[in-house]
């Protein structure tokens, strides 16, 4: 029987530790161990992770802080199982979704696979915006995390990720600690010629972001790692992933053809109301919820124009600096 660890990085997140944990108790395939790796957080979870050592196989370990890369690897180099599962701190799951793994795994082995996300019922309704805005495909959800995206090949991110210990061995896990170091990861395990795959079943309720504000700075990181993920691989920005920075621009400048032609600002506007519209009617449909809906239209806009001016900001750095710079991200903090 195959023997998983599931790495877990946390930084300043007790209590959504203890969520998941209490996730991690309920699975119905229970042979694993847990590897908590507190990556310099000054609001630690040591309390937590020992009010679970009766109930898992569960081993806490502390470091200074690096980014949720290294502290992943930090993660790998300490486990005992065959195959890793990396999920973020805020993440909550099912009591089956070790045994849909291991039934895949069993029926069609990949060297990695990547999961979906989706909200959960007790989630507020700004999450539950959020979570649409980040799977939709009316949005950077069409681009992202799905196993036929327009973003090219199916990358898995750390937010809901398995790898075998062989792909560990062989890449020598995150090359950078932030700044799209998952993506920049699956690149380099699938140029090794390692498989990866989507399970869709093996999704996870994301918990993400509570604040709008938050919700923009972390989108930001985002759009401005796609421009970093294209410092090691050039080939892997395609034109689809500046649809957000053109949606940006293209809003912005709908009152400056009021100046220009009255015609073309009815037009413009019209095409942003049929799009807000749209946006309205689908998360309407896939939440049942009319507050939600009409919060998806904000989290919606956030999410484009926090990306969009990340990938301006990091694309007009890339532009003047070095060509042989490559950003680590050891020296940023993520946007909390």
């Amino acid at each position: 029987m195959r023997r998983y660890s599931v790495i877990i990085p946390v930084y300043n997140r007790p209590d959504e530790l203890q969520e998941l944990l209490e996730c991690l108790c309920r699975q119905t395939f229970t042979n694993f161990e847990v590897v908590v790796v507190e990556d310099g957080s000054r609001i630690k979870a040591d309390e937590v992770v020992r009010s679970y050592s009766a109930r898992l196989d569960i081993h806490y370990y502390y470091k200074e802080n690096g980014g949720q890369g290294f502290a992943r690897n930090y993660g790998f180099q300490r486990a005992s199982g065959d195959y890793f599962i990396v999920l973020d701190s805020d993440a909550l799951i099912e009591p089956a979704y070790l045994s849909i793994v291991e039934d895949r795994l069993n029926s069609d082995y990949v060297d990695l696979y990547g999961g979906p996300d989706t909200d959960h019922p007790s989630f507020t309704p700004i999450q539950k915006a959020i979570s649409y805005a980040m799977t939709s495909i009316f949005t950077t959800g069409g681009i992202r995390g799905k196993k036929n995206n327009m973003g090219g090949t199916f990358h898995p991110r750390s937010f809901n990720m398995g790898l075998s210990r062989t792909v560990w061995e062989r890449t020598g896990g995150f090359p950078i600690s932030r700044m799209g170091e998952d993506i920049l990861f699956s690149i380099q395990a699938i140029r090794a010629g390692f498989r990866a795959a989507l399970i869709p079943e093996a999704f996870i309720y994301h918990k993400r972001r509570t604040r709008f504000g938050a919700f923009y700075r972390q989108l930001q990181f985002f759009g401005r790692a796609r421009i970093n993920i294209a410092r090691f691989y050039p080939d892997e920005l395609k034109l689809v992933h500046t649809f957000p920075l053109c949606f940006t621009m293209a809003v912005c400048s709908i009152p400056l053809l009021a100046l220009l032609s009255g015609a073309l600002f009815r037009l413009a506007a019209a095409g942003l109301g049929i799009y807000i519209l749209l946006i309205f009617l689908d998360a309407l449909r896939s939440t049942r919820s009319l507050q939600v809906a009409l919060l998806s239209i904000v989290a919606s806009f956030i999410q484009l124009f926090g990306y969009g001016t990340g990938f301006l900001q990091e694309g007009w750095k890339r532009l003047w600096e070095n060509k042989a710079h490559r950003e680590t991200g050891a020296s940023m903090e993520y946007p909390s």
